[in-house]
């Protein structure tokens, strides 16, 4: 497409004013009912040899004391996590209990195996946990990697706090062997 002198000056001018391809697309549009696709509009200001500008600043790679500092990510949730809000342990809760190194699973009696097939397709994986006083049930870890109990032997039963960090560390050391 040929633009007329008028619309070319106006196109330079927008470009050296900051606009980036997007608003220059969108002003040829509004003002002059040009439609150019945004690959259209890289060409144009390619074959005008216009130069855009950079809105990020420039950094010296060489000195690095004037890199920016580096963005923190937002904190994600591990598998733990999810599963003691899951299993319903409140955050006051996990404050009163002591460290997790200081719970053995084989002291509280919990004891979980990993199924080398899995053929629930809403899981992960899948396998079965013992909890003390021969409660037991079918454990899944799903799609989006919340784990879960699915079937339990005795209705109702909610495991002790302690009894959900040890399932959790258990399920957690099971499935970092596979």
């Amino acid at each position: 497409m040929t633009l007329t002198p008028e619309q070319t000056k106006a196109v330079s001018e927008w470009v050296a004013a900051g606009d980036n391809l997007y608003a220059v697309q969108k002003k040829l549009s509004e003002q002059f009912k040009v439609s150019m696709t945004y690959m259209d509009v890289r060409f144009l200001v390619d074959d005008l040899n216009l130069q855009l500008k950079d809105t990020a600043p420039k950094v010296d790679a060489t000195d690095v004391s004037k890199a920016p500092a580096p963005k923190a990510a937002p904190e994600k949730k591990g598998i733990i996590e999810k599963a003691k809000e899951k299993l319903g342990l409140a955050p006051a809760e996990e404050e009163a209990l002591p460290p997790e190194d200081d719970v053995p699973a084989a002291a509280t009696g919990v004891s979980v195996t990993v199924d080398k097939v899995n053929l629930n397709p809403a899981a992960m994986a899948s396998g079965t946990v013992t909890f003390p006083g021969g409660v037991t049930g079918k454990w899944i870890v799903d799609l989006q990697g919340r784990p879960g109990l699915v079937e339990v032997s005795k209705p109702g039963y909610r495991p002790s706090t302690a009894e959900a960090q040890a399932f959790m560390q258990e399920l957690s050391a099971a499935l970092q062997q596979y």
